[in-house]
């Protein structure tokens, strides 16, 4: 048996093309997918030992991905950036993150605030007084 191997590029605009051996290009067609009943993609995600869907009482009991780390993770910047970005202790935005501890009403009102206009908390805090 032969094998047979194919190059691919990416170009900046994300489209992939083969690199024939000429050197010329031309577009990777991938197959289209056959649309699938709703019944259909229920027993494809069953089927799959992998990820299988939560039933509702499971989704209930999950335990739920914290705000914060979800707003930090959007502004794209790492736990000490953001600790210290907004002036919040490390470890406190650690415990927030890893469900140790909950925000309390202040600082839930702090984080609203910064997922509202980070950028205007930031400018805010640049004329405190350390």
């Amino acid at each position: 048996m032969r094998e047979t191997s194919t190059i691919a590029r990416m170009h900046k605009d994300g489209t992939v093309v083969e690199v024939l051996p000429d050197g010329s290009e031309q577009p990777i067609s991938s197959p289209p997918m056959r649309p699938m009943t709703e019944e259909e993609i229920v027993a494809a995600a069953f089927s799959d030992p992998d990820a299988i869907p939560l039933t509702e009482d499971q989704l209930k009991t999950a335990r739920r991905v914290p705000r914060v780390k979800t707003m930090r993770r959007a502004l794209q910047l790492t736990q000490e950036e953001f600790a210290a970005r907004y002036h919040i202790p490390l470890s406190t935005l650690r415990d927030w993150e890893q469900g140790r501890s909950e925000p309390d009403q202040t600082a839930q009102a702090y984080l609203k605030a910064i997922a509202g206009n980070p950028e205007a908390v930031y400018q805010a805090l640049q004329f405190m007084p350390q």
